[in-house]
């Protein structure tokens, strides 16, 4: 049997519970039909439903029509309670829009229209009451055509016409009628699946007239779906049962689950304990679900609303969310952090809810919808925790966004800590909300570390520096990080990614946004003036007013904050007549943002719980760094400055003795045997070399193959070069080329250039090698023609035995270390030792073999010859 999920959704008293009455008594799941003013319907079996006579929570039942299965699920017809109607959209394969033929297309209808389309909704359009239209079905079907456009077809038995007007709604129907004269049904599943057009049938759900007829027409149109094998499902819907169980209802997308099934999600895995379809109020346990079907499970703890399992992604962000929030009046004496975990069981129901703790006000609130969720919200609590709670007035909930591109840096460095994280934070369009995104290399950040990273940009709520209210419509997007080996940790990267995003909109105004209303206010013709003057005053927008026949229309646009009491003033003026729809549009602009600031004042820089500021290490503790200052201190480059040459270190001389640094040497490399260069050579002097024993008397050029004699320094002088091999090797693009294939090689190739380099500059060069992760390695230390080659021992990295080095030479500023870790480049700034980047090092390298090669071309026509003898010769 062919399986079909069905949601019922319409306005408000539209008659939609009426009709799912009838369909579940007319396919035979009902003896008798129950009427909403009866308070005995199969569908709203809830006691606060049934008080209120409206649907507040969605509910399931099942029937079969012939050789089709449908689930039915009948959604909220209120506008508040609209965020759970739409979680509902996310399973849906087909959706009948209930509309009453006595009010037609209301305000509510536009905005679960607009919604079927945005999930692109297959939809059958039913108008119930038609016992008690006033108007015509003609002119009823007029009227949806120019509220919800052409593509609504009359469907009804007795309409010859209905063909030639599916012939106007595709072309491949268009063809298919000029070629036969009518279109067959294959052809209209296919319409109705592309949603090309919406078929519209008549009735009336308490009198019974045309269900049969429409069951039969519907179940025609659908088309059959071929589930995949591999096993899917996505959740909808979040509730508890009486006995306070936790149900997690989704609808199966592939494959078969079974009792004791293990599902895996979020790093969990839980086995369905229990598979429970419903039937409005009561359930059947089953051994399997196909799909699909639709069930609720027992035995997951942690599911969530749009959770994907299998092969099934995750439901996207919703489209409708709460505009106002109110204040949670708890009674006298009760702890709000006792009563906090019990108001996440609703909030896990209804994630729209958004609930939050102020630690600086000491107080809890909650978004809603309007004035009748916060109705129901206070009974429910009363009702499941026998808390009698009082909500404040309702006051807007406003957004922050920013209106350039901007960058901020996290970093979280307290004692055996480390993480930096650096986001790139840019402005979207209005509507957009939060987007997440990586540029960052996999070479500089491991993936594992960039997936939490984006972790954490979704988990939490980011609060902006204006008045402290969520921010939107932003890409963050991470543009590099860095972890340390050994010390970084997995909440490490938490605290740096919150204090990056907030350090980035800690540099730049904050932009406030507020929701705003698309209206439709219709009053009497001789009060036009009246209303068009109120709206103007409200700050609002609107079209060119329509006339209506003694009435008149005003559609447009006013901020909800303006509108909150509205209703009450056009009931009062117009006795009556007037009548106004509103529908949230979205966020826009503030239209008074300086009022707002003043009403919601709030310091950025004293909530603890959302700092900007970043945490650095130094003499073996963390210390505070301000936002403004962290980007002085941070280890890495900023990914939106232009680079830079790095600034001339001090040349301000230290203590550190010529024997001291000769003693340091000695102690880590053993005896200096051969003498130190005597000569005296600079550039645009005559060169002077003296030969010894134990010094090569000429050297070869890695880049001519030319030999040359090396070049001095003056007397006296001992500069000291530590260069970061590994890091040399991996910045320097021809040495990285080579490592792929021959590690070994480019290390070789390295030794040889700073041969080269040492003997030509007279300078006492360290080469460091990272051994960390050999096994059993014991260290190794060599000289390589007059460099020092160091291999560290195992579990000693690199990194470690520089700073120790530079730690014993101390502030010297003839010692240099080559490398672009920031972790050895702090440690050098540290210790007073000049730092030099493997870029700034590489140019250096250029200009010393530009050297070598102008004074072999001046000195040495006959290139290897005569080298010798030329260095040797005097001015």
């Amino acid at each position: 049997m062919n399986c079909s999920c069905v949601g019922l959704l319409a306005h408000v008293d539209a008659g939609k519970t009426t009709l799912a009455e009838a369909i579940l008594y007319r396919c035979g799941q009902l003896r008798s039909l129950g009427r909403v003013d009866h308070g005995d319907t199969a569908m709203d079996y809830d006691p606060l439903e049934r008080e209120r006579g409206i649907t507040i929570f969605a509910s399931q039942a099942h029937v079969e029509w012939k050789d089709w299965e449908l689930t039915l699920l009948d959604t909220p017809g209120h506008v508040d309670f609209s965020a759970e109607t739409e979680r509902m959209l996310q399973v849906l394969d087909c959706a009948i829009l209930v509309i009453s033929g006595t009010d037609g297309v209301q305000a509510h209808t536009r905005t679960l229209w607009n919604l079927l389309g945005h999930y692109q909704i297959p939809t059958v359009l039913f108008v119930t009451k038609m016992d008690l239209a006033r108007n015509s079905r003609a002119d009823l079907l007029d009227g949806l055509r120019r509220e919800l456009g052409d593509g609504v077809v009359d469907f009804s038995p007795d309409n010859a016409d209905r063909d030639e007007a599916l012939a106007m709604c595709a072309e491949a129907a268009m063809e298919e009628f000029l070629e036969n004269g009518s279109i067959i049904p294959a052809t209209l599943g296919d319409m109705l699946a592309a949603r090309e057009f919406f078929p519209c049938f008549f009735g009336s759900g308490l009198k019974l007239a045309g269900i049969d007829e429409f069951l039969d027409a519907f179940t025609g149109l659908l088309k059959p779906r071929r589930w995949p094998e591999q096993f899917g499902a996505r959740v909808f819907k979040i509730t508890h049962d009486a006995q306070g169980v936790r149900l997690t209802h989704l609808k199966v997308t592939g494959g078969t689950l079974r009792v004791r099934d293990g599902l895996s999600y979020e790093g969990l895995e839980e086995k369905a304990t229990q598979l429970r379809r419903y039937q409005g109020g009561r359930f059947t346990a089953v051994e399997e679900v196909f799909p699909g079907q639709v069930c609720s499970v027992v035995g997951l703890t942690a599911a969530r609303n749009g959770q994907g399992f299998g092969t099934e992604a995750a439901a996207g962000s919703p489209v409708l969310e709460p505009v106002m929030h109110y204040r949670i009046g708890l009674p006298a004496g009760t702890d709000p952090r006792l009563v906090l975990p019990k108001l996440r069981q609703l909030e896990a129901e209804d994630p729209m809810l958004r609930l939050r703790w102020d630690p600086r006000l000491q107080e809890l609130s909650v978004g809603l919808m309007g004035e009748v969720q916060a109705e129901v919200l206070k009974s429910m609590i009363l009702d499941r925790f026998d808390l009698a709670v009082e909500l404040g007035q309702g006051r807007v909930l406003y957004k922050e966004t920013i209106d350039r591109t901007v960058e901020g840096v996290g970093h979280y460095e307290p004692l055996r800590h480390y993480a930096e994280v650096h986001l790139l934070l840019e402005p979207l369009p209005r509507g957009s909300g939060l987007v997440f995104a990586t540029t960052c290399s996999e070479d500089k950040l491991d993936r594992h570390w960039q997936r939490l990273i984006l972790t954490h940009l979704a988990e939490k709520e980011h609060l902006g520096t204006a008045i402290g209210a969520p921010i939107t419509d932003m890409k963050l997007t991470l543009a590099a990080g860095k972890a340390h080996l050994k010390h970084t940790e997995g909440g490490d990267f938490r605290q740096a990614t919150y204090r990056a995003v907030r350090q980035g909109l800690m540099q730049i105004p904050s932009v406030l946004l507020e929701p705003w209303y698309r209206f439709r206010l219709e009053v009497p013709t001789a009060q036009i003036g009246r209303a068009i003057t109120d709206i103007k005053a409200r700050f609002g927008s609107f079209d060119t007013p329509e006339d209506l026949g003694g009435m008149s229309l005003l559609r447009g646009r006013a901020p909800v904050a303006a509108m909150t009491d509205y209703a009450r003033e056009l009931a009062a003026y117009t006795r009556g007549l007037g009548k106004l729809a509103l529908e949230v549009e979205g966020y826009e602009l503030c239209h008074d943002p300086e009022a707002v600031r003043a009403a919601h004042p709030y310091d950025p820089e004293g909530d603890l719980d959302n700092t900007p500021d970043s945490v650095f290490c130094a003499h073996g503790g963390g210390f505070t760094v301000k936002w403004d200052k962290v980007f002085a201190n941070m280890h890495l480059e900023s990914v939106l400055a232009p680079k830079r040459e790095a600034a001339t270190p001090s040349q301000r001389r230290f203590s550190i003795s010529e024997k001291e640094l000769q003693a340091i040497l000695e102690r880590e490399f053993g005896s200096i045997k051969r003498p130190q260069y005597s000569a005296s050579v600079w550039k645009g002097t005559s060169p002077e070399a003296v030969r010894t024993t134990d010094t090569p008397s000429s050297v070869t050029s890695a880049r001519t193959g030319d030999s040359f004699s090396p070049r001095g320094r003056p007397e006296g002088e001992k500069p000291v070069l530590i260069v970061d091999g590994f890091n040399v090797i991996f910045a320097w693009p021809d040495l990285a080329a080579l490592a792929q294939t021959d590690l070994e090689q480019a290390r070789d190739r390295l030794m040889e250039i700073l041969a080269n380099y040492a003997s030509f500059t007279r300078t006492e060069t360290i080469l460091v090698f990272d051994a960390y992760q050999v096994k059993g390695g014991k260290g190794e230390r060599f000289d390589y023609h007059g460099v020092r080659v160091v291999y560290t021992r195992e579990n000693e990295t690199g990194d470690a035995y520089i700073e120790r080095l530079l730690h014993d030479i101390g502030k010297n500023s003839q010692a240099r270390v080559v490398t672009s870790d920031n972790l050895i480049q702090v440690s050098a700034l540290r210790s007073g030792v000049i730092r030099q980047s493997t870029r700034e090092f590489g140019e250096e390298i250029d200009r010393i073999y530009g050297d070598i090669e102008q004074y072999l071309r001046t000195h040495n026509r006959q290139r290897m010859g005569s080298v010798g003898e030329n260095l040797g010769a005097n001015p």
